[in-house]
């Protein structure tokens, strides 16, 4: 999958800038903003590539090998030790504010 996403954003990269040499001929700017536009879209796609990789990684490994119930128990975990690190009465995050 990597192979073929990278082949696709070489092949955008390529495009953005023959659009963009073809703006500096034509002295057009639509031309260089369609270039900037599709390389855009190639950092685009590249981000989401790997940021749904980690996702995928990070959930492949919540799930393997446990139940879904196991899988709850890790998010209530995440969930009660976040609520820990608040503060306890608003009397005193109020003070804290002033």
């Amino acid at each position: 999958m990597l192979l073929l996403t990278v082949i696709v954003v070489i092949a955008l990269v390529a495009w953005a800038l023959r659009l963009m040499e073809q703006a500096l001929k034509s002295q057009e700017f639509s031309f260089m903003l369609a270039g900037f536009l599709v390389a855009s879209s190639a950092v685009a796609m590249m981000t989401v590539y790997f940021l749904m990789s980690d996702y995928v990684l990070y959930m492949d490994q919540a799930v393997s090998g446990t139940t879904m119930q196991n899988v709850s128990k890790l998010y209530e975990s995440d969930s009660f030790t976040y609520s820990q690190s608040l503060p306890n009465d608003t009397a005193t995050y109020r003070s804290s504010i002033d």
